[in-house]
């Protein structure tokens, strides 16, 4: 499964030369938002593309003076004013926000920052995420009914899961995202989610 390394998050315990990242003290370091699988650092650098109205989840991963830079599975930047949140932000910290706008060099003007709590979070393929919803959101309906996990995802592709089962909701995010292309996935996952559920013992068990 893949997850997501923050700044500062220790990625080995040897000295590496890892793209993004940085050694201390005989260990190495993230020094961006990057995506773990297995044995491999990959930086968080898809291809969404930012479009004013989007509502998205970014990372943050840069404290300025004036604000904010936060990533969001994208190859362009993005900036937040500190005069719009209220809340103090730090290093690592899922906002699901608006764009307002974009400029000439596609970095996204964020508003309307609401700081997530802590969770579980995924970085998929942008283009996956209306077949995560489903139509009137009915897939999420069913991984939250099955999970009892609180489940947000933004256009960029970044989902946040909050409680329940955590481990089982990004299993099922993760299938749906590499089987989206196929037919009765919808019945598929709704088995997938009855047999697990069943075998934990009922929904909303927490396991990540």
């Amino acid at each position: 499964m893949k997850e997501l390394v923050f700044p500062g998050d220790k990625v080995a315990d040897t000295p590496q030369r890892i793209p993004g990242c940085y050694v201390e003290d005989g260990q190495t370091f993230a020094s961006n938002v990057a995506l773990r699988s297995d044995d491999h650092i990959v930086q968080l650098k898809g291809y969404y593309v930012p479009k004013t109205g989007d509502d998205i989840i970014g990372i943050v991963e840069e404290e300025r003076f004036s604000g904010y830079n936060l990533a969001l599975n994208s190859p362009y930047g993005s900036s937040l004013s500190a005069r719009d949140t209220r809340d103090e932000l730090k290093l690592g910290d899922a906002v699901y926000c608006k764009i307002l706008a974009v400029n000439e060099v596609k970095e996204a003007v964020l508003i309307e920052p609401q700081k997530l709590p802590t969770g579980s979070m995924l970085a998929i393929d942008s283009v996956k995420v209306p077949r995560v919803i489903g139509r009137n959101g009915s897939m999420l309906d069913t991984l939250s009914k099955f999970t009892g996990s609180h489940i947000t995802i933004g256009k960029n592709g970044i989902v946040h899961v909050e409680g329940g089962n955590t481990s089982l909701a990004l299993k099922a995010v993760e299938k749906i995202c590499r089987e989206s292309h196929t037919s009765g996935l919808t019945e598929r996952i709704t088995q997938m989610l009855e047999n697990e559920s069943r075998a934990n013992g009922g929904q909303g068990e927490q396991n990540g």
